[in-house]
């Protein structure tokens, strides 16, 4: 009994924040937040922000456009629900199965995914920036490759950092994870972990017969060991702020957004 009127209570104050909520869908929302079940429910814009929907079934569940904001989703079952154009900025998905969600246009950015199961394209076209713990299994060498590249151009070096390793291993020839990796670990202040990737990177290059790219590796090596010196011995360098804008125009030719 105590339950149900927590329940009521809270699809109360749920409703003031939902708009075009059907009456069928009303029926519904209690349903889910009675029974933490809603198998196949129809809860396209509702409103469950910092919901506690933790261990939820909710597969197969039409939740798009819906406000999750900060729900605590952890161990939800989500499969083959449509999550397209929902918020769920912060949420807390860990654990949560989204095997064969629909993610297009989905915000989750600082979003926790850490043990959430989400497989091939899925996060494509979502919207992921700041999201923790993505999984391994929840993108291409090439995806995880691009939102590495985004991450170095707005400055957060260990972040991509992270995406590149996700990238290399999938691909451990992907030479310009390996590069993007060093420019990272260089202004991290990694000199020798920086030197070793850029070496790895020019040696790839060197055999796929990417001219460019080897040039690039041998640029960025010859400035990880100026800035690896004690600053009262570094030669002027008045090219190294070139090489940093043309590092990343170079690898921006090989992303596809």
């Amino acid at each position: 009994m105590k339950k149900i009127i927590i329940a009521t209570f809270a699809l109360f104050e749920l409703i003031q924040n939902t708009h075009s909520l059907k009456a069928e869908n009303v029926s519904q929302l209690t349903e889910l937040l009675s029974s933490n079940v809603c198998i196949g429910c129809d809860l396209n814009n509702v409103g469950l922000v910092g919901a506690n929907l933790a261990g939820a079934h909710l597969n197969k569940a039409n939740l798009s456009n819906a406000n999750l904001s900060g729900a605590n989703l952890s161990n939800a079952d989500l499969s083959g629900s449509n999550l397209s154009g929902a918020s769920l900025n912060g949420a807390n998905l860990t654990g949560a199965n989204l095997t064969g969600a629909n993610l297009n246009g989905t915000d989750l950015r600082s979003s926790y995914l850490t043990r959430s199961i989400i497989s091939g394209n899925q996060l494509q076209s979502a919207y992921i920036q700041g999201a923790v713990g993505i999984p391994q299994s929840a993108g291409t060498k090439d995806l995880f490759y691009s939102w590495g590249l985004m991450e170095m151009n707005k400055g957060n070096y260990k972040g991509a950092t992270d995406y590149y390793n996700k990238t290399l291993v999938l691909d451990p020839a992907f030479a310009k994870a390996h590069l993007g990796k060093a420019f990272c670990q260089m202004r991290l202040g990694d000199y020798f972990g920086a030197e070793q990737e850029a070496k790895i990177a020019s040696d790839l290059f060197k055999e796929q017969k990417n001219k460019s790219g080897f040039e690039s590796s041998q640029d960025l090596i010859k400035n990880i060991e100026i800035a690896s010196k004690p600053a009262e011995v570094k030669p002027p360098d008045p090219n190294f702020l070139d090489f940093v804008e043309n590092i990343a125009i170079f690898a921006l030719q090989f992303v596809r957004f």
